[in-house]
């Protein structure tokens, strides 16, 4: 039963929803049947309630948990409009305040031990100084296409960003000469920047696999999504004003950008810190 009315939820939502809040939702909404195993329509608050302190015991954080319920309470929304319940258990569940914190980034240290850790693969070198040049999420990454790439001036077009947006990024002279390396060398033929021995789109597992291979073979923490907080970090670092960052990031709400000022503002201090 679960499941029938999820493939409907899907279908009905296909247009709205980008290919990665169909994944994100796929597998929370596995997740969260899995943990009540009950039918959806016999779902109580508690149920939920229960779900959430489960996440919480096994490390989740705050806004990970926030992400998972929305999820959830999407799904009860669409029931509710196709007149499949008359009331949703979601209706009084928060969701927990999420924490205040910065977000993780690499310094220059660590950032030129990954590009030197990454040199001995020409593919694997061009990834970290494409997500470090452009600040692209890695699902947007793997999207690009060689036609999408104006190498005269140096922007790419994402074609496929986050809520179906489209926008332009920039990248360096640096990430110039990688992309050219890796690419004079492939043997592949592929329409994709980045690609398998198929020639289709490098598989976002794949990529978070070698990124966790790197984390532990440098002993600092390092995923795609750090190389888009790296690349915001070291720009705001160099004062660059929050409109041009946000415009960059693809962030709709500046308040999403904001929280790199905050990032620098205590860099600075901490600059300030050592010389007293």
């Amino acid at each position: 039963m679960n499941e029938d009315v999820q493939i409907l939820f899907f279908k009905d939502n296909h247009m709205k929803f980008s290919s990665e809040t169909k994944r994100s939702y796929t597998i929370a909404l596995r997740q969260f049947f899995t943990f009540v195993e009950k039918p959806y329509d016999t779902i109580k608050a508690g149920d939920i309630r229960g779900w959430m302190v489960s996440m919480e015991a096994n490390g989740l954080k705050p806004k990970s948990i926030q992400l998972k319920l929305i999820a959830v309470k999407t799904f009860y929304r669409y029931c509710m409009e196709e007149n499949l319940l008359k009331k949703s258990p979601t209706a009084t569940v928060k969701a927990p305040k999420k924490e205040d914190s910065l977000p993780y980034y690499l310094d220059k240290r660590e950032l030129t031990l990954l590009q030197e850790h990454t040199k001995v693969n020409k593919q694997e070198r061009a990834i970290v100084e494409a997500l470090y040049a452009t600040g692209a999420r890695i699902s947007e990454l793997l999207n690009i296409k060689l036609s999408d790439i104006k190498w005269e001036t140096r922007q790419i077009w994402i074609q496929k960003g986050k809520g179906n947006k489209e926008r332009f990024v920039l990248f360096t002279h640096d990430c110039e000469v990688r992309l050219k390396v890796y690419l004079d060398e492939r043997e592949i033929e592929s329409e994709y920047l980045f690609c398998n021995t198929r020639g289709n789109p490098l598989n976002r597992e794949f990529v978070q696999g070698k990124f966790r291979d790197y984390k532990d073979a440098l002993g600092f923490r390092v995923s795609p999504h750090t190389m888009r907080h790296t690349f915001a970090a070291h720009l705001a670092e160099k004062d660059m004003p929050q409109s041009y960052i946000q415009e960059l990031l693809g962030h709709v709400n500046i308040n999403s950008t904001r929280i790199y000022t905050r990032l620098m503002e205590h860099a600075r201090k901490r600059k300030y810190d050592q010389y007293q």
